[in-house]
């Protein structure tokens, strides 16, 4: 879809044109890649969050999303009690949802255990990049999984991981940039600079 005003010229996907939040996420962080514990953490939190809303509801939460749950830092949340869990589900500035509190909680500690072995959360999202990316030239063409991201949610639940479906995988695959699913025509394909337009990789 082709965005209005003074952009007109710029082609988004559709969702990105529904509010001038939406425009500035997929034109500054959507794709781009994030390849830090930290970083990632935070992502897959809010994309389990996001589940059965609109991303809309988490952009303008996320925030007091990080002032809530110490900037997504997983040393502190892992040691999170069940007075902390009722601090979250009193805090208006958030989804107050218990399983995905919970879950986030127990994300955490599934984190620091993988640290302690010497594993990244990371890079194990990123092992999972496919040898290509879609091409889709209208909103509709755009995958709500993979492969990948099927393997990808079942390894993370083997390691301790909850609420990482393969649907919430891809959503999670496709805002780090481990896929490039921006519609061709997009003046972000390739943003990540990882993917050429064509669905390739780019050489490293």
């Amino acid at each position: 879809m082709v965005s209005t005003g003074a952009a007109s010229t710029l082609v988004r996907s559709s969702w990105a044109l529904q509010d001038p939040l939406l425009t500035e996420y997929y034109d500054r962080e959507w794709g781009m890649p994030v390849r830090d514990d930290q970083g990632v953490f935070e992502r897959l939190t809010l994309e389990a969050f996001q589940s059965g809303l609109s991303w809309l509801t988490i952009l303008r939460k996320r925030d007091a999303f990080r002032a809530a749950f110490h900037d997504f830092d997983p040393v502190p949340i892992a040691q999170y009690d069940e007075a902390d869990v009722n601090r979250l589900l009193a805090d208006p500035g958030i989804i107050r949802n218990r399983l995905k509190i919970e879950a986030t909680i127990s994300n955490a500690r599934a984190l620091i255990e993988m640290q302690a072995k010497g594993q990244s959360l990371a890079e194990v999202v990123w092992s999972y990049m496919p040898e290509s990316s879609p091409t889709p030239t209208e909103d509709s063409e755009v995958p709500s999984a993979s492969d990948e991201s099927v393997a990808l949610a079942k390894d993370l639940k083997h390691r301790g991981f909850r609420f990482v479906g393969p649907t919430t995988m891809y959503a999670l695959m496709c805002a780090l940039g481990v896929v490039d699913v921006h519609l061709v025509s997009s003046h972000r394909r390739g943003c990540s600079g990882l993917w050429n337009r064509d669905g390739s990789r780019v050489e490293q």
